[in-house]
């Protein structure tokens, strides 16, 4: 199988919630359709922190090239904008050699500004701005600011965690700066046609409880491969300002600082899990491109691969497809 690139650049996204199995399903796609996955995930580009991410091991990438994954230092700043450009080079580089991408990931901000052509102005960006928006987290915290960022911009809000400060300061920073909520920038930045044929498939699961028993159990696996002494390792460096944005790091803090045992911050990094779920869900369903697939908790593996294939099958990237 080889793909080509015509008009545009063939693309295909899995996306939808944490912990229902876009890792497993991406790789597979990927076997099957001769591609190579780019993770979007804005947590999985630092390095240090593969347990709390979920990053894929050697075994679990099945010998398919993955891109954009544990490359940067978690003191680096990155933005949606640096997202956007490297993943449409790395797409471009993908099809270049008559391979496809595909997308998977669960931050649907990322996924939506690729798929979308987002441009972001320059002149939606203030330095001094931003420092006075950083001074103020500081000095009264995150959900002091998320509440402020809800009063303004309660989409935005409403699709960021808590403890994504970076995010919340962006989307207040957009706002003093121009007026406008964030998606009104996103639509405003539209500006240039995308360059993708996209597919969209999303995973989720027909009962909301067997997601959450999944999420469950993969934290008390990550719990078993040592997620706490990866935190501390992160903690003890002084490079939770990025770090403290993951899931499974945060949490842990209290235990770190001897003020509460592992088992009750796991059950903390658990819920806080589920409620990112959540949000997830809320914002990937916005999303009417999507091709849903709910799965069942017994479902075979080979089923689901079956599934997608065919709404591939019948999807425009074919088009892109030379045999």
């Amino acid at each position: 199988m080889e793909w080509f690139r015509g008009e545009k650049i063939p693309l295909l996204v899995v996306c939808g919630p944490t912990a229902s199995g876009k890792t497993g399903v991406g790789v597979k796609l990927a076997k099957a359709l001769d591609g190579e996955v780019i993770s979007a995930d804005s947590m999985q580009i630092y390095k240090g922190m593969g347990i709390a991410t979920a990053v894929p091991d050697e075994k679990e990438r099945e010998g398919i090239p993955h891109h954009l994954m544990e490359f940067l230092e978690p003191e680096q700043p990155f933005s949606v904008a640096d997202y956007v450009e490297l993943a449409k080079s790395t797409a471009e580089d993908i099809i270049s050699r008559g391979k496809l991408p595909v997308v998977v990931g669960g931050t649907g901000l990322y996924i939506n500004s690729l798929v979308d052509n987002i441009s972001f102005e320059k002149s939606e960006t203030d330095g001094e701005v931003r420092r006075r928006l950083t001074e103020e987290a500081e000095k009264y915290g995150n959900e002091y600011m998320l509440e402020k960022l809800r009063k303004v911009d309660p989409k935005a809000a409403e699709n960021i965690h808590p403890n994504n400060l970076i995010r919340v300061i962006r989307a207040l920073e957009m706002y003093e700066l121009t007026g406008r909520t964030f998606e009104e920038n996103q639509k405003l930045s539209r500006k240039n046609e995308s360059p993708f044929e996209v597919c969209m498939i999303g995973l989720n699961y027909e009962d909301r409880q067997d997601l959450y028993d999944r999420i469950d159990r993969r934290v008390d696996i990550m719990a078993d491969m040592g997620m706490a002494d990866e935190a501390r390792a992160v903690y003890e460096s002084g490079r939770m300002r990025t770090a403290a944005q993951a899931i499974g790091f945060k949490e842990l803090i209290p235990y770190f600082e001897g003020k509460a045992n592992l088992s009750d911050c796991l059950d903390r990094i658990k819920q806080v899990s589920r409620n990112y779920a959540k949000r997830q869900l809320t914002w990937f369903r916005r999303d009417a491109r999507i091709f849903w697939i709910n799965q069942a908790i017994n479902e075979q593996s080979d089923k689901i691969i079956e599934k997608c294939l065919n709404i591939v099958a019948k999807s425009e990237i074919m088009c892109y497809n030379k045999k």
